[in-house]
């Protein structure tokens, strides 16, 4: 059984500068961004949010990206976070060495 997302519309006023130049760009979903914009706020004045809340609030790419690295296999993921680790390691030595 699908979960029904039990949505809401709102009305948002914008200055009429601002309407304008948002007609400038009709590629840019800007209910997308006043979404996004909303998720920050949440999360700023809320705290804590869940994975999926996070993921709401990535722009579109980098959404996209998520979902392509979450498919690699297991032996990929641990491979990087090794590689990951040591790079750290090396950083953190040579941060100590230079102060």
């Amino acid at each position: 059984m699908a979960h029904k997302v039990n949505k809401r519309n709102i009305t948002l006023s914008v200055p009429g500068k601002l309407y304008e130049q948002m007609k400038e760009h009709p590629d840019i979903k800007w209910s997308e961004v006043a979404r996004e914009g909303i998720w920050r706020k949440i999360a700023e004045v809320g705290g804590v949010i869940s994975g999926k809340e996070l993921v709401k609030m990535l722009p579109p790419d980098s959404r996209a990206a998520l979902e392509r690295i979450s498919k690699l296999p297991m032996s990929d993921w641990k491979r990087y976070y090794k590689e990951m680790k040591e790079s750290e390691k090396r950083r953190l030595k040579s941060l100590t060495q230079t102060s």
